[in-house]
């Protein structure tokens, strides 16, 4: 694309799935940016729209072809001048079959290649048909990506890692993402200097597997996860950091002391487990067992006894028996989750699971109902287990309605205090004085700024 070709352009950006795809979608709009693409609410009006996939749910597909229904009438009503975009997972997924399904659509692109939209963009300007790149390539999109990100505010989300090389036989995240990659540890920290620039005083460290992180270092050498927090922490101005998505595979003595010994780790993990039957667990491929899970979480408690803990569950993976579901229910029980994330098996195309004797879907649904209103209990348990206490908040920005300042607390819990000032990216200490199911509320004290 030449200079005469950089007017203003109307961008829309939707974006399904996990927060790694939230992060892509930013930098796709970073990458855009200078091409004159500016961000707009609403894709009716917009010259491009950019659909961010993900493919790890049921009918994922579908309703990706539902809303490409809508966007071809917009690009209809517009003379065909609307560029539509597939990003994600369900475009490296199934990338020929959009191609076919729906021809109108202009690119289609995988999640590591999106770094190339640029040059795409600029073939799609010149060929008719779908222009098509899923491949893998052998650079790291991480290398090609703009330094002047956009600010994501006080609390910000950062990939260092991508892909996954377990294979479990329910995730097609393999097939998607590819196999593992880590970003090297002086694009992170230097990332991260950006963004505390910019206003960020807390990170999110992203990644499919992400304490399985191995980027290279300065000096050659491959540093694991405990390293880069450390190195993290030494950044001034960044007052919390924390880590999702981990594996228990890969939860070394070294990172558990790390929740010690690093003041600006939160004391809180998500630590998707997935089972509490070592059965099912054997047949999801996740190499470890119920016990390993439960020695890890003790450790973690002996070393932060107040870390709040999260976790995934999935209800009716193929195998599960009656018996196998109430390990689960005791795993849970015998835990205890702040919070969790809990879904009914859905078999995925191309993955081992899907091939199996699958489950009748009442079967399914019932185990979930039981299981969520378990861990529901739990939630609600652990936000009034903290009504009473003083702890430093977070603060992000105004609440839903006047007079109110919104935060978060260690454990991630949205917390709203009335009070008139703007408080935005400053830790406050805050007493608890309620718990809804969802947030706390607080009163601000009178006490001076501090650290996390």
């Amino acid at each position: 694309m030449n200079a005469t070709d950089r007017k203003t352009r109307k961008l829309h950006v939707v974006t399904h799935g996990c927060q790694m795809n939230v992060y892509d979608s930013a930098r796709m709009t970073d990458l855009l940016r200078p091409l004159g693409y500016a961000t707009v609410d609403a894709p009716e009006n917009a010259d491009m729209v950019i659909i961010n996939t993900c493919h790890i749910r049921e009918r994922a597909e579908e309703k990706v072809f539902s809303q490409l229904g809508r966007l071809r009438q917009m690009k209809e009503a517009q003379g065909g001048n609307m560029m539509i975009a597939v990003t994600g997972c369900v475009a490296q997924a199934e990338g020929e079959v959009l191609a076919k399904r729906a021809p109108f659509v202009d690119l289609v692109v995988g999640p590591q290649a999106y770094h190339r939209l640029p040059e795409l963009i600029a073939q799609a300007h010149r060929k008719q048909g779908v222009v098509i790149d899923t491949e893998f390539p052998a650079e790291q999109k991480f290398d090609h990506l703009p330094d002047d990100a956009a600010p994501q505010g006080v609390v910000s989300y950062l990939s260092i890692q991508e892909g996954c090389d377990k294979f479990c036989s329910f995730c097609v995240v393999p097939y998607t993402r590819g196999a593992e990659a880590s970003r090297p540890a002086e694009s992170v920290l230097a990332e991260a200097r950006r963004m505390v620039a910019l206003g960020a005083r807390e990170i999110a460290l992203l990644g499919q597997n992400v304490n399985a992180y191995h980027g290279e270092g300065p000096d050659g050498s491959a540093w694991n996860l405990t390293r880069l927090l450390d190195r993290l922490a030494g950044i001034e101005g960044l007052e919390r950091i924390r880590y999702t998505t981990s594996h228990p595979n890969d939860m070394s003595d070294e990172l558990i002391d790390a929740h010690r010994d690093n003041p600006k780790l939160l004391p809180f993990l998500h630590l998707p487990v997935q089972s509490g039957s070592d059965k099912i667990l054997r047949a999801m491929n996740r190499k470890h067992k119920a016990d390993d899970f439960r020695r890890i979480v003790d450790r973690l408690r002996a070393v932060r006894p107040d870390i709040a803990l999260s976790s995934d569950f999935i209800a009716g993976h193929p195998g599960e028996t009656d018996a196998d579901f109430a390990d689960t229910m005791k795993l849970v029980r015998e835990t205890g989750f702040a919070l969790a994330y809990s879904f009914k098996y859905s078999p995925r195309p191309g993955t081992p699971a899907a091939g199996l004797p699958q489950l009748e879907e009442a079967v399914k649904d019932a185990r979930l109902q039981e299981l969520q209103a378990l861990l529901r209990e739990q939630q609600n348990a652990f936000n009034a287990g903290t009504v009473g206490l003083e702890t430093p908040v977070l603060f992000t920005g105004a609440g839903r309605h006047p007079g109110q300042i919104a935060g978060r607390s260690l454990w991630l819990q949205p917390v709203v205090v009335e009070h008139e000032t703007d408080l935005t990216g400053q830790i406050r200490m805050v007493k608890i004085t309620g718990a809804n199911p969802n947030s706390l509320l607080g009163t601000l004290l009178d006490k001076e700024k501090i650290a996390a």
